[in-house]
Parts: structure tokens; C-alpha cells; sequence
């Protein structure tokens, strides 16, 4: 098959990584790949859910807050919404690799990958951890990441539960988020607990502080961000993960033209120092704290 001139220039972008070169001279690139739309419409379409720090949020300034806005809005009631953290950030210099503009799509977590599947989007860097259910309608890229799955106590437990396991008692209520591996931890390590699902990190961690819920079980950089920013006055972080979880970009199914190129961007910028200032910036500060909702 033919290889679209628009795709070898977007490999040659990054010539410098041997995985790029090998790409040029693959003459099976699908010229459908998705980086062709890309390349073609001069934008990135990107699948995230805002309300997750410290990798995804809405601008203080837009005046909105994370559950204001529906699926794909970038603007309501005339305001631009400002969106920022780790992925927003690597996802915009995504971008200006390849020379187009970036197009934030914010969509529902129940719909993040229907949404990439139709075509709404043309990548998700939400976070997202690699799973053998996902991988069947999605393919990721090398992780970017890792994480674990952690809990976040309501204070008054200090004494009767030092780990996750303690939590596995119908007296608990311990929440988490539908359709993510915090709830897909909650239900293999903690059958016996009462889980109650939130549709936001942000609702469930106001629960374990109200004490409506007695454990919030989720990644470790959400609640030590939240920790971080309202402290620790009535929560306790129970910090050693219990699960390990590759975090990567997951694209449609079958492109591997689009794979290699985001592999070796990858492999670019984690070489040339970017990543781990992305990283630093998102991870070691607070200097956002006061920015991002």
C-alpha cells in the first residue's frame, strides 16, 4: 500500500528515534491511519474526563466546574473553558510535535471509549490504565506512567483500619469511581465492604471528609493531590498502593502507523528532558493549586 506523504512527514518529526526511522521505510502504513485525519484536519482530537488532578482539570477562571460542562463542550455561556494538568500537557505538545492544533474533548468516563471508537476523538491520554477488557477495544501505547491503587480514610478509623484488607467488612461503605480500576479493586479486594459508586473523584473524596463514606478507593496521585490541597484535618492517606497499573494512550484498534509514532514520541521526549518537567511541574509543585479546580 502506499505510504501518505503527510504521515512520513509527521515520522520525520521525530527522525532522531530509531523506531520513527523504521516506520519511513514501513511500505503495509495504512494510509488511513488516523494520523492522516490528524495531519489533515490540523488538529488532535483528545478524550479526557477534566476533574482529575493532577492530570486533567477545568480552568478556575472559566467559572465551571467539572460536572457544568457536557461531553465535547469546549465553551458554554460564551466562556472559553481553560483546561490543564499532566496529560493536558502532554497532550499539547503532542500537538505542536505534529504541527496541528489542539482540540480538547471532555467526555463522561462511561463514554471515553465509545467516544474514541466513533470517531469523536482521535486519542484518550486521560489517565487511563492499561486492562485486558480495555485492550480488547482499544490499543495502548508503551505506559507513560504507573500508578496504584490507594485509600483515603475518614480520620475516625485511625486505629481499626491500618490497610485496604481491614476494609473488607459490611461495615464499611468505601467508594469509588464506576468503571474504573478503583472500583474494579474495590470489588476484588474488598467483596465484603458496601461499595458506593460516585461519578466524580471529586464527590467521593468530599464523602470519606464528610464522613458519608468511610474509604475512597482510587490512584494514588488523586489523593495525594487532595491531601496536598485541603489537608489532612479529618482524612487519613493510606499511601502504599495495593495495585500496580501501567498508565498509556489508548487509540482505535489496528493502526499501528499511529502506535509506533506515539511510542517514539515517547521514547523523544522522556530522552530530551520535557517529560520529566511536564512531571515536576504537575507532581513536585503547588503552584497550580490555586489555577485548576
Amino acid at each position: 500500500m502506499r505510504i501518505s506523504i503527510k504521515i512520513c512527514l509527521a515520522i520525520l518529526s521525530l527522525c532522531l528515534m530509531p523506531a520513527a526511522a523504521g516506520l519511513a521505510q514501513d511500505k503495509d502504513l495504512d494510509p488511513d491511519s488516523t494520523l492522516n485525519g490528524i495531519l489533515e484536519r490540523g488538529k488532535i482530537r483528545v478524550c479526557f474526563e477534566a476533574g482529575y488532578p493532577p492530570f486533567e482539570m477545568i480552568g478556575k477562571r472559566s467559572g465551571l466546574r467539572e460536572r457544568s460542562l457536557r461531553p465535547a463542550d469546549e465553551r458554554k455561556g460564551g466562556q472559553t473553558t481553560s483546561f490543564g494538568g499532566f496529560d493536558i500537557d502532554l497532550a499539547r505538545l503532542m500537538a505542536r510535535e505534529l504541527g496541528v492544533d489542539f482540540a480538547p474533548v471532555n467526555t463522561r468516563w462511561t463514554s471515553i471509549i465509545p467516544s474514541l471508537t466513533l470517531g469523536r476523538c482521535d486519542i484518550i491520554i486521560s489517565g487511563m490504565s492499561v486492562t485486558e477488557d480495555r485492550a480488547r477495544r482499544v490499543d495502548f501505547s508503551d505506559p507513560y506512567m504507573n500508578v496504584g491503587q490507594t485509600v483515603l480514610l475518614n480520620r475516625k478509623h485511625v486505629g481499626a483500619v491500618a490497610s485496604y484488607r481491614d476494609l473488607d467488612d459490611p461495615a464499611y461503605k468505601v467508594a469509588s469511581k464506576p468503571g474504573t480500576t478503583g472500583e474494579a479493586a474495590v470489588q476484588r479486594f474488598l467483596p465484603k465492604a458496601a461499595y458506593v459508586p460516585f461519578d466524580t473523584e471529586s464527590g467521593a473524596a468530599a464523602a470519606v471528609v464528610a464522613g458519608a463514606v468511610d474509604a475512597f478507593v482510587y490512584d494514588a496521585p488523586f489523593h495525594a493531590t487532595f491531601v496536598a490541597r485541603n489537608g489532612a484535618e479529618d482524612v487519613v492517606f493510606l499511601d502504599e498502593p495495593f495495585t500496580d497499573e501501567a498508565v498509556a494512550f489508548a487509540i482505535r484498534k489496528n493502526d499501528p502507523g499511529f502506535l509506533t509514532w506515539l511510542n517514539a514520541f515517547l521514547e523523544k521526549i522522556r530522552a530530551d528532558g520535557r517529560y520529566d518537567r511536564i512531571r515536576a511541574k504537575w507532581f513536585d509543585s503547588t503552584d497550580w493549586h490555586d489555577l485548576y479546580g
